[in-house]
């Protein structure tokens, strides 16, 4: 996760730009930057890698400046350059910015024939002369930022300062999360409330759509169409030593809502956005020679394996097999040579992920490791590790490291299809185009929460409650009775929907609720025959679906819940939100732990 920091002081702010910036590394980055207004101009100061060399350049290179933006940077578009750190500026404005901009190529296109010359390869470089381009028309900072703004699609938090403004700063939010701090006489914009700890206690966090014009008397903070809103001022207890929960009850509902944010980086350390092509690190083993793949995981890791079952067998036609670890390191399975073990974990300590990791290697079989934990046991003790960038996720149950895994296997199997020639280019820059689209609408998805509340009162009601899904909604059925078991108490499995007449059908009566994921595709009809089955024996269904799902069931029930349209191949990224809210909202009125259920450890690291 990228770190934005912003200051309107008293005095010189660039020391304490830095010092904000600090206190994000646990998010990493790859680059840093600060802006600062000199005057009546804009000064930059960048450094590639770790911010020792930030602060090298600001000691031989000075700002003075009270007013000032800073960033550290995780590369999404452009390798990790000091042209391509932020703050991205023009002569009138400088920006810094997380998230992705997804259509930064038909703007940038649009700017260069009016006349724009770009610095870098990023897609943050585009906002800073797409506001600049507004403010050549004669239009104010506010007006250029407020007509910028809908021109831009994705998920994203930015922070501006001007030229000729020493006491002007507006920050945005659609998506990644963004607060306002505020001092005596002193204004910040930060990340979160660990940025704007060494400054002040007193934060307020902008909504999802929200942008603020901040000066050093307060602020006054507009939503998605420009009305003026006041949000809650909270006092925050973060320090430089916490992971805070920002202005969430619960880490867990911190963590959901921090998927569009983390699962973009995830995708950035994977795709190449301009050329919108998978970028994997050097693999120690040739697709074309690996005839199976093995994948082993416990709990929500093992269904991210399923999910990625489907999209190998799918675009690299590779056999998957995939093992709970518990069992595939006691049953001695048969492995060939040469083929390739792929472990998942969030910790990278798991036990037995760790022993099933082992056992591969001592039969022979390349290995790769999806882990969210760079310097553990399993990313260390495997042939090649792959990030997932999830960040620190201190709830118990999974939620952001399982999209994070997901995103991560969705661009290893594209991979592995291309390298093994299923896949044509024109097919990687399709299904990349879909992955870019992830961020957006997950923050769409989100969106959906006061339904999910509400219909979270009445799960809370039940004592069983039964998941069904085809494809690559099987495994989300799994995970998200495993969630609701997890935190909220309730007696939940997951099926095959295919499955239900083959024994499950048998439990189904009027007191309960049947969670039925079936975004509409190939096999949507088949999925409509089995809720018939469920509504014939007073089954109360819950459909989450997209619009023309929602039109073309023929079954009536409880609640439908709608997702956006979206491509199939991204369906489980974006369907496990709503399963995840579901949970989470359950345990809220069960009045359970639900950052730390019962019985439950975040990494198991024993037998």
């Amino acid at each position: 996760m990228c770190g934005i920091i912003g200051i309107l002081g008293r005095g010189p702010v660039a020391d304490q730009l830095v010092d904000s910036l600090k206190r994000l590394e646990y998010r990493g980055y790859d680059s840093a930057g600060v802006a600062t207004l000199e005057g009546a101009q804009l000064a930059r100061r960048r450094a590639e890698g770790k911010l020792k060399n930030l602060e090298a350049r600001l000691k031989s290179q000075p700002l003075a400046g009270h007013i000032g933006i800073g960033h550290t940077r995780w590369a999404t578009h452009g390798k990790p350059t000091e042209a391509n750190a932020h703050p991205h500026a023009t002569e009138t404005v400088a920006v810094v910015h997380n998230g992705i901009i997804e259509n930064f190529k038909e703007l940038r296109e649009q700017l260069e024939k009016g006349g724009a010359t770009f610095a870098s390869e990023t897609d943050t470089e585009v906002v800073a002369h797409l506001v600049s381009s507004k403010m050549k028309q004669g239009k104010s900072p506010q007006e250029a930022v407020k007509e910028a703004l809908p021109m831009l699609r994705g998920a994203f938090a930015l922070a501006f300062v001007f030229k000729d403004q020493p006491d002007l700063m507006i920050g945005a939010r659609k998506g990644s999360p963004l607060a306002i701090g505020f001092g005596e006489g002193e204004m910040y914009l930060g990340s979160d409330a660990i940025a704007l700890a060494p400054f002040t206690d007193t934060i307020s966090y902008l909504d999802d759509g929200d942008w603020v014009v901040l000066n050093r008397k307060g602020g006054t903070i507009r939503d998605a169409q420009n009305n003026p809103v006041e949000r809650d001022v909270l006092k925050s207890g973060a320090s430089s030593f916490m992971v805070d929960k920002a202005n969430y009850r619960h880490f867990m509902a911190k963590e959901i809502h921090e998927q569009p944010e983390v699962v973009g980086h995830t995708l950035a350390h994977y795709v190449d956005m301009a050329q919108e092509t998978i970028t994997l690190p050097k693999l120690p083993f040739d697709w074309k020679a690996i005839e199976r793949v093995s994948m082993t995981a416990c709990g929500t890791a093992s269904y991210a394996a399923h999910v990625a079952k489907y999209w190998f067998e799918r675009f690299a036609r590779l056999p998957v097999e995939v093992d709970v670890a518990s069992e595939f390191r006691y049953r001695e399975a048969p492995l060939h040579k040469g083929d390739l073990a792929l472990v998942i974990s969030q910790s990278g300590e798991t036990a037995d992920t760790l022993a099933a990791l082992r056992y591969a290697k001592q039969q022979g079989l390349h290995t790769a490791a999806v882990v969210n934990v760079s310097t553990s046991t399993i990313a260390r003790e495997s042939d090649v590790a792959l990030p997932t960038l999830a960040g620190p996720e201190i709830g118990v149950a999974s939620t952001k490291a399982f999209t994070c895994q997901l995103m991560t296997l969705a661009t290893l199997a594209i991979a592995a299809g291309r390298a093994r020639g299923v896949l044509s280019a024109d097919d990687e820059t399709k299904l990349v185009r879909a992955l870019i689209e992830v961020p957006r609408l997950m923050t769409t998805a989100l969106k959906l929460e006061p339904q999910i509340e509400k219909l979270a009162r009445d799960i809370a009601r039940s004592q069983d409650v039964l998941y069904l899904g085809r494809g690559t909604s099987y495994p989300l059925a799994l995970e998200g009775a495993l969630k609701l078991k997890e935190i909220s108490y309730i007696h939940a499995e997951g099926y095959a929907a295919g499955e239900l007449k083959h024994g499950p059908i048998a439990l189904i009566d009027e007191k309960m609720p049947v969670v039925v994921i079936a975004p509409f595709d190939r096999v949507f009809e088949k999925t409509v025959s089995n809720m018939q089955e469920v509504a014939a024996r007073g089954g109360r269904i819950i459909l989450m679906t997209d619009a023309k799902g929602a039109e073309e069931a023929t079954v009536a029930s409880l609640v439908t819940i709608v997702l956006p349209d979206m491509p199939s191949t991204v369906t489980p990224l974006i369907y496990a939100l709503p399963v995840q809210l579901l949970a989470y909202h359950t345990a809220v009125v069960m009045g359970t732990d639900v950052d730390q259920p019962r019985n439950l450890a975040k990494s198991v690291t024993v037998e």
